[in-house]
């Protein structure tokens, strides 16, 4: 049995045959499609812009709930034990504190959300999908802001959500982008399979 359950469909699911060893691989290729969108940066205080939250959502509702929770947890293990995975080539558990820390792990729970509104057919219709990666969105940043705000804002959450209100509209682009891109995937391959 793989990791995901066989009755919870989602679009890898239609390309590739399920089995243990195409979840590791799929959860390898995961993680390092998360570390290179990480270092698609662009420097910004008090975090940087990078492509990483675009590699969550995709990766949410392609590879559905668990395997892209999984995936997630592992991007951030990797990153605490070494790998410099995380944005500018960043590593190691001092960046699960700092600024960045809470975002990181927001990732866990946006790639669990969305894969399993993936898993409930929300993946093949453009406004459903943009509607879970904005939903996405507010789960990373639901965990992400009040850490930001602990760490850097001495705790002052309206500081931290005013800090981070130029990231509100890049991550709203990337819904829209990430929102068209499954749909059109979906399209092409039962253009294929007729």
């Amino acid at each position: 049995m793989s990791i995901a359950q066989t009755r919870n469909v989602t679009f890898i699911d239609t390309v590739i045959s399920r089995s243990r060893v195409s979840d590791v691989a799929l959860v390898s290729a995961g993680v390092l499609v998360t570390a290179l969108a990480a270092q698609v940066s662009i420097p910004a205080l008090p975090v940087p812009f990078t492509l990483q939250t675009l590699a969550v959502l995709l990766i949410g509702a392609t590879y559905g709930a668990a395997r892209g929770a999984i995936t997630m947890g592992l991007y951030a293990l990797v990153g605490v034990l070494g790998a410099p995975v995380f944005a500018e080539g960043n590593s190691g558990l001092a960046v699960l504190f700092s600024a960045r820390g809470g975002f990181i792990l927001g990732f866990i729970f946006a790639a669990a959300l969305i894969g399993r509104m993936a898993e409930l057919k929300w993946s093949s219709n453009f406004l459903k999908m943009a509607t879970s990666y904005i939903l996405g969105s507010i789960a990373i940043y639901a965990i992400g802001i009040p850490v930001l705000a602990m760490v850097a804002f001495s705790s002052d959450l309206i500081a931290a959500t005013v800090a981070m209100s130029p990231f509100f509209i890049w991550d709203a682009v990337k819904a829209v982008i990430a929102g068209a891109l499954l749909p059109s995937a979906w399209a092409l391959v039962k253009s294929i399979k007729k």
